[in-house]
């Protein structure tokens, strides 16, 4: 295996157990099994790579979801194997910590652009390069989410490869300093890589906990509670606003600069 490419087309069946032409145009990423398995579900179709890093599905239509893990090098990992399959779109679904009173826990976020605090992304491109997503593919996001009578926020997520921070309260201090809206592990990278390897990608998160504060950080009740409550809603839309950009078959292009 000589080139990236030789490399993806081996690796993406064996991370995940599923034949590269298995996957559809269009794909969801998450870092959530219980989405995947949610999704099968629902479609009525198995889940594959049970027992292997990912674990995917894929409904009737050829819209594909994946769970990739968890983490900025599993984030970059995934969309560098993509480019075996060259999908027309990824979305990934995530959750973060909302940094900002005007975001609660269960609002959406549609990330403007990331910060690239993660590290990983520096592999592909220098600092000074933004992580930015595909606006027409978050226009479709955009859509759903209003037609199911929903706000949204949007602003800047802070991406940080730091899984226990919420003690650090110099680092706190930090991420107050950059006003980002939202903090969490993968969308940099997601938007860096996927530019990098030419695919349209976007994000949709999910604010699941409010860490800035004590009372605020993430407890496994108030996980399942999020779980509960929202996450439903969340793969909902995803499914919807890539199923409506498949079946309208609009080009979401990549410029070359």
């Amino acid at each position: 295996m000589k080139t990236k490419l030789d490399i993806a087309k081996n690796w993406l069946p064996r991370y995940t157990g599923t034949p590269i032409d298995n996957f559809g145009d269009y794909i969801l990423i998450t870092n959530f099994p219980n989405y995947v398995t949610t999704f099968a579900e629902r479609f009525h179709c198995d889940v594959q790579g049970v027992g292997r890093p990912m674990q995917t599905a894929t409904n009737a239509a050829g819209l594909s979801i994946i769970n990739y893990g968890m983490g900025s090098p599993n984030a970059a990992t995934i969309m560098d194997l993509l480019t075996a399959r060259q999908p027309k779109g990824v979305l990934f679904l995530g959750k973060c910590g909302g940094l900002k009173h005007s975001t609660e826990i269960g609002h959406f976020i549609l990330p403007i652009a990331a910060i690239r605090g993660e590290g990983t992304s520096d592999d592909y491109f220098p600092q000074e390069v933004p992580a930015l997503p595909s606006f027409k593919l978050h226009k479709f996001v955009s859509d759903k989410i209003v037609e199911h009578g929903l706000e949204y926020r949007t602003g800047v997520v802070y991406t940080t490869n730091r899984r226990v921070w919420e003690w650090d309260e110099k680092f706190k201090t930090y991420l107050t300093s950059l006003s980002a809206i939202a903090i969490d592990m993968e969308t940099a990278t997601v938007f860096i890589v996927g530019h990098a390897n030419e695919i349209a990608r976007g994000a949709l998160l999910l604010v699941s906990d409010m860490p800035l504060t004590p009372e605020g950080i993430k407890t496994e009740a108030s996980d399942q509670q999020v779980t509960r409550r929202y996450t439903d809603l969340h793969l909902q839309i995803g499914i919807e606003a890539m199923s409506n950009l498949e079946q309208k078959g609009e080009p979401i292009k990549h410029f070359r600069y």
